[in-house]
């Protein structure tokens, strides 16, 4: 079992632009990320896929692996399949890896990498798609819209990804539905069977995919399966230099 993982990165970020190049205790975004990533065993390989010289040069730098990409993606998942295509042949499966979590746990990877080795999950279903997700902790992470909500069957599939609450628990005061239901916050990295990746980039934006402005909507909606596996190792997205700083912080305490 071949599996690539990716590192898509790009330079031009409304909220944080140049953010992969932001200084981290001496070292670039991207190479802590990298630096992660290659600590995760089940990957035969990790590769930064950008579409700007200045990424490009920084990750040669520091000795990791690129691939130049088209800057006319529109999510990482396109990027993905275009470095999947520039990385030779022979990959069974790719993990796309967020270039803007440098504190991801190489054991995260590993648990999205793990749902597609030769065993697979144990339940005889073939995995097309995989993600993360860890139970939330607070009604502030459950009301914040930023914050992207997984529903999972009982077979640990999505159901649903929303930005809003899901389910709605009726009767109850939201500031009680963490004790009265467990809820679960999505990890934004993916993998991919990747014959499953080259299909998926073919799909037009779907009706949930833009109410929700959640790409992995786009997926369910046309009948892919999304195994879920679940971490109690939480995640730090940096969308902002806030974000940045309230990550710092939290790690020192």
């Amino acid at each position: 079992m071949k599996i690539l993982g990716i590192i898509p990165a790009r330079y031009a970020s409304t909220r944080f632009p140049g953010k992969p190049l932001t200084d981290i205790n001496g070292k670039p975004m991207i190479q802590r990320v990298y630096e992660q990533a290659v600590k995760c065993k089940q990957l035969s390989e990790v590769v930064v896929a950008t579409d700007d010289t200045r990424i490009e040069s920084a990750v040669k730098n520091f000795k990791g692996n690129v691939v130049m990409t088209s800057d006319k993606h529109e999510s990482g998942t396109d990027r993905c399949y275009e470095a999947l295509t520039k990385s030779g042949g022979g990959f069974d499966s790719v993990i796309n890896i967020q270039g803007d979590e440098p504190f991801i746990h190489p054991d995260q990877i590993s648990k999205v990498a793990g749902c597609f080795s030769t065993s697979g999950r144990g339940d005889g279903v073939e995995v097309q798609l995989a993600t993360l997700a860890i139970k939330m902790k607070s009604t502030e992470e459950l009301t914040n819209l930023n914050t992207i909500k997984v529903v999972i069957n009982k077979n640990k599939q999505a159901i649903y990804f929303s930005r809003t609450p899901i389910p709605y628990y009726r009767g109850k005061d939201t500031s009680r539905w963490m004790q009265a239901h467990t809820y679960y916050k999505h990890i934004g990295i993916y993998g991919y069977r990747a014959d499953v990746l080259a299909e998926i980039t073919k799909l037009y934006r779907s009706p949930l995919e833009i109410a929700e402005s959640l790409e992995q909507l786009r997926w369910l909606e046309n009948g892919y399966r999304i195994a879920v596996e679940l971490t109690d190792s939480e995640s730090f997205s940096i969308d902002t230099p806030e974000d940045l700083k309230s990550a710092m912080e939290k790690l020192s305490q």
